[in-house]
């Protein structure tokens, strides 16, 4: 294990649940053991290695099994069967207030955390003003933890697990309890433990929050260990599945993929031509979910009641807070259309599409000079799904660096 901080081998954990249990001895005598069991394979037979000084992801929708394997890790479970081996001094943050004695103070609760952890009292010592200012809580490390609100808890257990000098540090998303300002400190320390060369093992949801602090990552689903490696390949594969799954289901429902046609606001024009429905296309060419940063087709549908010559189609992208992030038009691409009445479509694609995962309303609107014949005001909205890989803010911008310090860009 020279390059191995914590290895997984082939480990299944099996819990066994009774339909009719005995809560007492008296109980199970009398009535013996109950006969109604059954078994639920929380892992089953899940093998990766975590390599020394890395931080490594687990993801994975909820009850694949995520938290169950940090437990494991950190010694509170048993595996059923398999071997792990770890090397190093292993501290765990993994549920809120996990260790905590009530009754203590939260200054006394450091030492008894400390001395699970394998701390000796001058190692505390050592460390115990930084673990009080990390956590920030004012006279309130002199007071019984029972009182403590439930960000005072997560303070003071992530700023115990974090400055006793730990050199595996498993933690479970519990930090998300924190202000957004104590988070971006706790974000802020796993940065630099990384740069000292801790192993973090990391429970996330955040897709963002995987990408940016982890290298490797494994894919639980169900129990089983789907895919292990570099972590952008495994959210990117990860995000397929969720973004196909979503599809499906979409599918299922008769075309109704995450858009909606009505407002309350009446439509304004002559009526000549008329939206009547929009599809977002994936790159595929099917109508589904659309991904942040890959091919994107808006398909505007329209009836027409009678001939009309050149035509031109805007489009207004709202995003739901209510800011118009772009708002383009046919004439600015050289299109004007022609259209003859019936039910006809016209397309506007977007490759890659710009917007980040989200939430977003589009305003469609066929004019010709200044006469309007429809105008639809953010009628239809649409969900923009994760890449897994996707920056911050709203959009992504295009652009070329420098080649090298001090080279401009050719």
């Amino acid at each position: 294990m020279s390059d191995a901080a914590i290895r997984v081998e082939n480990i299944t954990k099996q819990f066994t649940f009774h339909s009719d249990r005995r809560d007492s001895l008296k109980e199970r005598f009398i009535r013996g053991r109950s006969r109604s069991t059954t078994h639920f394979k929380a892992l089953d037979d899940v093998s990766f290695d975590i390599p020394r000084g890395t931080t490594f992801g687990l993801i994975g929708h909820n009850g694949s099994g995520k938290s169950t394997m940090l437990k494991i890790l950190a010694g509170v479970y048993r595996p059923t069967s398999g071997r792990l081996l770890v090397d190093g001094r292993v501290s765990a943050l993994l549920e809120l207030g996990a260790g905590f004695h009530g009754e203590l103070t939260g200054r006394e609760n450091i030492y008894l955390n400390g001395a699970i952890l394998g701390m000796g009292k001058r190692q505390i010592d050592a460390s115990i003003d930084e673990i009080i200012e990390f956590a920030d809580i004012g006279d309130f490390i002199d007071t019984p933890v029972k009182v403590y609100s439930s960000g005072m808890y997560v303070r003071l257990g992530f700023a115990i697990a974090v400055n006793l000098d730990p050199e595996i540090l498993i933690v479970d998303e519990i930090i998300a309890v924190g202000d957004e300002e104590y988070q971006r400190k706790c974000f802020d320390h796993l940065h630099r433990l990384r740069r000292q060369g801790a192993t973090i093992a990391l429970v996330t949801h955040s897709m963002g929050l995987a990408t940016d602090l982890c290298d490797k990552a494994v894919w639980l689903d169900h129990g089983r260990a789907r895919l292990v490696g570099d972590v952008r390949e495994v959210v990117t594969e990860y995000m397929n599945a969720v973004n196909e799954k979503e599809a499906a289901a979409r599918a299922a429902e008769e075309g109704k993929y995450d858009i909606k046609v009505g407002s309350a606001i009446a439509r304004k024009g002559s009526g000549d031509v008329r939206m009547t429905r929009v599809e977002f296309l994936g790159e595929d060419g099917r109508v589904g979910v659309i991904t942040a940063g890959k091919r994107c087709t808006v398909r505007v549908h329209f009836r027409a009641h009678e001939a009309v010559r050149h035509v031109e189609l805007g489009l207004a992208f709202h995003h739901e807070s209510g800011l118009i992030l772009a708002g383009p038009h046919s004439r600015e691409g050289g299109v004007l259309y022609d259209i003859e009445p019936g039910d006809g479509f016209a397309d506007f694609v977007l490759d890659p599409l710009p917007f980040l995962a989200g939430s977003y309303l589009l305003t469609t609107a066929f004019v010709d000079k200044g006469h309007a014949y429809d105008y639809a005001d953010r009628e239809v909205t649409f969900a923009v799904r994760s890449s897994g890989v996707d920056g911050n803010g709203l959009m992504t911008i295009s652009g070329r660096w420098s080649p090298a310090v001090g080279v401009p860009v050719p």
